[in-house]
C-alpha cells in the first residue's frame, strides 16, 4: 500500500495540503497524467494510506473519511487548446492585477499568498491582461523547489497551475470578494520540467460556469515560451471564508 504525505510547508487554506500538490503527489503514483479529484481537506504532515479499488483508481481515506481519488486522465491533455502565447513582459505587468491581493482569502497559501516570503512560497501573483479573458504571472522557481535531478519537482508544478486557474475563474465569475473558492477536480499534464532559475510564467483561462462549479485552464510556458505542462480544473465555491468542511467536486 503506498502512502500520502504533504509536508506543511504545501498548504493551501490554513492547515490542509494545497490541491494541486496534492494531486500531483497522487498523479506520481499513476506515472505522471491524471485526473485528480478531492472530496474532502487533505491534513498535512500526516501519513494517509493510498490504496487502489481494482479499475486503476487510487483511493486516499481518512479512517473511513474518503478525501480524493486519482485515476489516469480520460483525454490527452496535450490537445489543451492553450491561448497564444504570453511574453514574460506582459506576464510581468499584469502581476497582482487582481482584486484577490486587496484582501486575501488564503494569505499563506504555498502557491499564491502573499504572506508567504520569498524561498518558501511560490509568490506566483496572477492578474488579468488588458483586454483578453486571460491572466498570466511569471514565475522563476527557487532551489528549495528542485529535485535531485536539478529540475522542479513535478507536483510543484501541479501547483503552480492550480491557483491561478482558481483566481482566473473566480475573478471571470464576479464571485464576491472574501468569498473562498477551493480546487474539486484537476487533471494535468507535464511534458517538460523546467530547471530552477529558469524564467517562466504561468497563464489562466477560465473556461465555463455551473452554479457553485467553475471551470478553468492553465499552462506553465518556458523561458522561450514553450508549453511545459497544462491542466484543466474544477472549483467550488464556498462560503465566505469556510473551508474546513468543505466538499470536493463530487461525480
Amino acid at each position: 500500500m503506498a502512502e500520502l504525505r504533504v509536508p506543511a510547508r504545501f498548504c493551501g487554506p490554513p492547515g490542509v495540503a494545497n490541491g494541486g500538490f496534492t494531486g500531483g503527489s497522487l498523479a506520481a503514483l499513476l506515472g505522471g497524467v491524471a485526473e485528480v479529484t478531492l472530496r474532502r481537506p487533505v491534513p498535512l504532515d500526516r501519513p494517509l494510506p493510498v490504496r487502489s479499488d481494482g479499475d486503476g483508481t487510487m483511493v486516499v481515506e481518512d479512517g473511513s473519511v474518503l478525501l480524493a481519488e486519482a485515476r489516469p486522465a480520460k483525454a490527452p491533455l496535450e490537445l489543451l487548446a492553450v491561448p497564444a502565447a504570453v511574453t514574460s513582459e506582459a506576464a510581468e505587468a499584469a502581476a497582482g492585477r487582481s482584486r484577490y491581493y486587496d484582501d486575501p482569502v488564503f494569505p499563506g497559501c504555498f502557491v499564491c499568498g502573499p504572506a508567504r516570503p520569498a524561498g518558501d512560497g511560490l509568490r506566483i501573483f496572477p492578474g488579468r491582461l488588458a483586454g483578453r479573458a486571460l491572466w498570466a504571472a511569471p514565475w522563476t522557481p527557487d532551489t528549495t523547489v528542485g529535485d535531485t535531478d536539478g529540475r522542479v519537482r513535478p507536483e510543484v508544478v501541479w501547483a503552480a497551475l492550480d491557483c491561478p486557474s482558481g483566481i482566473a475563474a473566480a475573478e471571470a465569475a464576479a464571485v464576491p470578494a472574501g468569498t473562498a473558492v477551493v480546487l474539486g477536480r484537476m487533471a494535468a499534464t507535464v511534458g517538460g520540467l523546467p530547471r530552477p532559475g529558469d524564467r517562466c510564467r504561468v497563464v489562466a483561462w477560465p473556461l465555463a460556469g455551473d452554479g457553485r462549479k467553475l471551470r478553468a485552464g492553465s499552462a506553465l510556458l518556458g523561458p522561450d515560451g514553450e508549453v511545459l505542462a497544462a491542466a484543466t480544473t474544477v472549483w467550488i465555491i464556498v462560503a465566505q471564508r469556510a473551508v474546513a468542511a468543505s466538499a470536493g467536486a463530487g461525480s
